[in-house]
């Protein structure tokens, strides 16, 4: 079966490479904070939820959410989270809005609609175009499981405010950038601009 192509750890240093070559901002990072991690996550249903559980909050709060799931289903498949009841999720850490996405996640997982293992033989667009099928899954969601679970080298989550807000200094900029701006200077890094998020990334955790 063929599968798009993804982030190695030999693609990933090249991509820092060519990017700190044609940025001067991007390559003052890379010689300031180093080479950042790749932040890669293993595809499948887990990290998925995951995801879902850092829409607008803390990474740190969603990480602690996370952990609690896993701990109490092990291994965490779609069959055994529809087990849990809505009590039980709540204090888990899911919000009643993030208990419904997770659960038509995994509904759409059970009932064959959605075929997770098979996105990573699509293209980008068609990848992302079937998660944004699902309810509760955006676009910001859906970029990062393409980044992160799939390793995909050129996407871009416009819709993260980390990012605007490294961009904004890194570049330095005026205002924080809008997502239409984002999607502009962006065209700038393909076809790197996964690895680009990254190095902004490490230069907003840095501080």
């Amino acid at each position: 079966m063929k599968t798009a192509p993804l982030l190695s750890r030999v693609s990933y240093a090249r991509g820092l490479r060519d990017l700190s070559r044609r940025d001067r901002d991007l390559g003052r990072v890379l010689e300031t904070l180093g080479p950042p991690p790749m932040w890669a996550r293993k595809p499948g249903f887990p990290t998925l939820v995951h995801i879902i559980l850092e829409q607008q909050v803390s990474l740190a709060s969603a990480r602690a959410a996370f952990n609690r799931l896993a701990d109490a289903a092990s291994p965490l498949t779609p069959e055994r989270f529809l087990q849990f009841r809505a009590s039980a999720l709540k204090k888990i850490g899911f919000s009643r809005q993030k208990m419904r996405y997770a659960r038509h996640l995994a509904e759409s997982i059970v009932d064959g609609r959605l075929a997770l293992d098979q996105l990573a033989t699509m293209s980008d667009d068609a990848a992302r175009t079937a998660l944004l099928e699902l309810k509760g899954i955006g676009p910001w969601t859906a970029d990062i499981y393409l980044m992160m679970a799939l390793r995909r080298p050129d996407v871009w989550p416009t819709g993260d405010l980390a990012l605007a807000s490294a961009v904004h200094e890194v570049k330095r900029l005026r205002a924080r950038p809008s997502v239409a701006d984002l999607e502009e200077i962006g065209m700038r890094w393909k076809p790197w601009r996964a690895v680009a998020a990254r190095l902004l990334w490490h230069h907003y955790l840095s501080k």
